[in-house]
Order: C-alpha cells, then structure tokens, then sequence
C-alpha cells in the first residue's frame, strides 16, 4: 500500500517518536527515565534473528515472531500494570501497536 522506501523509515521513526511523546505526556517529571525504559522494548526484535532472512520487508512482524505473537502482547499488558514494569510493559505495547499498524500499511 505504501512505498517500502517511505514505510521502513518512518516506521523507525515513530519507534521513536511514538515513547517520547507518550512520556512527556504521562510522565511530564520523569519522562527521560520512562522514554529509556519504554524505548528499552526494543529488545522484542532480537526475535528476527531467528528469522530467514533476518529481514524482509513485506512480511508483517505480527504473528510471525515469537515475540511478536498474541501470547506474548497478553505478557507485555501484564507488564504494563505492575509500576515497577508499567513503562516496559508500554514500551513493548506500543511497540507491537507500531508493527501492527505497519502490517496494514503492506
């Protein structure tokens, strides 16, 4: 649907850009803590090392890594409500929202 040369980017980007805005606006005091912590969620995509190839770009992340399976979002909320794991667990949310929305944009 849209053109790789302009989804790969952006979807990094908003990897990004995505936990930054979230903190600062949930956590105003501790933004720069919860933007680590919740960009920290990028370590999900040390799953596509057991792909092959490691990286294809129209394959939809969702369902396919195992760090990016149903179960494992059910983990990851769970994550999110404990407040020793909340930004973690919003990380890796948000981060699955990200790759589910790139999915749609294939």
């Amino acid at each position: 649907m849209f053109d790789l040369e302009l989804r790969a980017p952006l979807h990094l980007l908003l990897h990004v850009i995505v936990p930054v805005a979230v903190a600062r606006l949930c956590w105003p005091k501790d933004w720069k803590r919860a933007t680590l912590w919740m960009l920290a969620a990028w370590v999900i995509d040390l799953d596509h090392l057991l792909a092959d190839p490691v990286y294809a770009p129209g394959r939809c992340s969702i369902g396919f890594h195992p760090l990016h399976t149903w179960p494992a979002m059910a983990l990851y909320a769970g994550l999110a409500l404990p407040r020793k794991t909340r930004w973690f667990g919003i990380g890796l949310l948000i981060h699955v929202a990200l790759d589910g929305i790139d999915c749609l944009l294939m």
